[in-house]
């Protein structure tokens, strides 16, 4: 049997109109290919390189810097004063600071108790401490429920302060505002705050309050966060992976070399007068927390990061609230950067080394730069490179600058072994079972780098938007959402509920940016492997799988709406 052709298929008319159309473009592309596309794809790869490269300096830097910490054991207690905190004969309870507790929380009903419990939890004499809880629920029902909680703990002796306001202006920097003006507030020395889904230690304040007790210029003690749902899905545990760099290198590095890092919202401890000095919480971005640590540390103020100062968290396990996490994640320091840059450069309390760390490395390379060279390199241009054969990316910036990146980044997750007790022993054997360890953990994760390398690449798209609507402050600039918590309760309702109900609205779960993205990479990827010479359709199909796994929604816990 003869081979049917197109021509044969098709109408005589529409298939001399398509070939028309084909011609006509193949005719305006050669056209504008090489005095226009060419000169701004070589820019475009000149301009990622560059970014690369600002990116790798900033991340060996920090793993100069990391090791030597480990090293030399520059930790916390031994560059600052620490003693713990003793009963004072004569003073008795009033010899301890009076230390308030604020909990910020918005519709909670899943996790409101297990905050409420554990702050009530804290040891610290009952006399010294203030419980506050700062309930902006819109639900009735919610509210009804935290307030009672409030009354139950409160009857057992717990001095615990339930707060409501008629409003949301600000969100979560006004809710902390006006929790500070209440009459009571004033007797207070420092202020803890947690989210409604941390659950502290009952020993947090006596590890933290020392430090602030001890040494007047520091402001802030920061703990890190430990995630109880990191093995939920396999979305958590790329949030893990990610999240563990920042506290273990980035904070780290911060507290060791210029006392300064971006406050976390949340498990740290505040000087109230250092909050006063810096103006209090303003609600002009999305980052109310970290506007505060910068204009904290423009007054001198110093801040500590510990380490080993774990407080229970939960990680968004839903793709919708990861989504809307990082978008407040990404829009809000690009809009900060937006507005006190010049500020910062204008300050004279502090050193000018500490003002280019602050927007050099902690606001340009880490906020910005970041994000958009993971996206716009990675995801856009070396694609459109296979497009433009002409247009050549080196090898260095190609595959040695983003595996070194890739490579330091997984050493410094706990996943893959990097224990810090190991640094504090300098025998042979200690370097040998820690190259063990390393190499070990490794091999077993060795899947989990790979997802993670795809995942955050499909995430910068949503990172790199966000950071440019922070810039250039456009529509959704202070958009906040408050990420959703699903507690266990939670999600025993959403299993029950996805197994009684199996069908779903499609709409929930397609996400267009990302399957657009997925075919412009499958369609390099056919390009390449029609045409190319260097194999990039490997990296672009398994990218685009990426892309369209997101896209249509199989990624994190799945919670089906009636």
């Amino acid at each position: 049997m003869d081979r049917l052709t197109s021509t044969a298929l098709l109408p005589e008319a529409f298939q001399g109109t398509r070939d028309d159309i084909t011609q006509q473009m193949g005719i305006v592309w050669e056209q504008i290919r090489s005095p226009v596309v060419v000169p701004l794809l070589r820019l475009s790869v000149f301009l990622c390189l560059v970014m690369s490269v600002m990116l790798f300096v900033e991340k060996v830097y920090m793993a100069v810097v990391i090791v030597l910490v480990k090293l030399f054991r520059w930790r916390p207690e031994t560059r600052y004063k620490w003693e713990p905190m003793g009963d004072d004969a004569e003073l008795g309870n009033a010899g301890y600071p009076m230390v308030l507790i604020q909990i910020p929380m918005y519709n909670e009903k899943e996790v409101y108790q297990l905050s409420i419990g554990a702050a009530c939890g804290l040891s610290w004499p009952s006399d010294r401490i203030i419980i506050q809880v700062l309930d902006d629920s819109t639900d009735p029902a919610i509210k009804e429920l935290v307030q009672i909680e409030c009354q139950r703990w409160a009857s057992k002796g717990v001095n615990i302060k339930y707060e409501i306001r008629d409003n949301r202006n600000g969100y979560k920097a006004g809710a902390l505002k006006e929790g500070m003006k209440h009459s009571y507030v004033k007797h207070c020395d420092y202020v803890a705050i947690f989210d409604a889904d941390f659950q502290p230690e009952p020993d947090f304040l006596w590890r933290t309050i020392p430090f602030l007790e001890h040494n007047p210029q520091i402001g802030l003690v920061q703990g890190r966060w430990k995630f109880v749902n990191s093995n939920e899905c396999l979305m958590t545990r790329m949030q893990e992976m990610s999240l563990d760099y920042h506290f273990t290198v980035e904070q780290e590095v911060g507290s060791s070399t210029y006392a300064f890092f971006g406050f976390n919202g949340t498990a740290g401890v505040w000087r109230i007068n250092a909050l006063n000095e810096a103006g209090g919480w303003k609600d002009r971005t999305t980052v109310e927390d970290m506007d505060l640590a910068v204009r904290a540390s423009l007054r001198g103020w110093k801040f500590i990061f510990l380490g080993d100062l774990k407080v229970k968290s939960e990680l968004p396990s839903t793709l919708k609230a990861y989504r809307y996490q990082q978008h407040r994640w990404s829009c809000g320091p690009a809009n900060l950067f937006r507005k006190m840059a010049l500020e910062i450069a204008k300050n004279k309390k502090v050193t000018l080394w500490t003002k280019v760390h602050v927007i050099y490395s902690f606001f340009f390379v880490r906020k910005i730069v970041a994000h958009i060279v993971t996206f716009i390199f990675y995801c856009v241009v070396i694609p459109a490179t296979v497009l433009v054969p002409e247009v050549q990316v080196p090898n260095w910036g190609l595959v040695y600058i983003p595996s070194t990146i890739t490579l330091l980044n997984a050493v410094g997750t706990p996943r893959y072994g990097m224990d810090s007790k190991v640094f504090f022993l300098p025998s042979r054997d200690s370097w040998l079972n820690f190259k063990d360890t390393l190499l070990n953990s490794m091999h077993r994760s060795l899947h989990l780098l790979v997802f993670w390398i795809l995942f955050e690449n499909v995430m910068s798209l949503h990172r790199t938007k966000a950071t440019f609507i922070g810039l250039l402050e456009a529509g959704r600039v202070n958009e906040w959402v408050v990420t959703e918590k699903l507690g266990d309760g939670m999600k025993t309702k959403a299993a029950a509920k996805a197994a009684k109900i199996p069908r779903i609205r499609i709409g929930e779960r397609l996400h267009l940016l990302e399957l657009l993205t997925g075919a412009y990479l499958v369609f390099c990827g056919c390009y390449d492997l029609a045409f190319g010479k260097n194999y990039y359709y490997l990296y672009l199909f398994f990218q685009a799988v990426a892309f369209f796994i997101v896209g249509f929604g199989y990624v994190g816990t799945f919670v089906p709406h009636p």
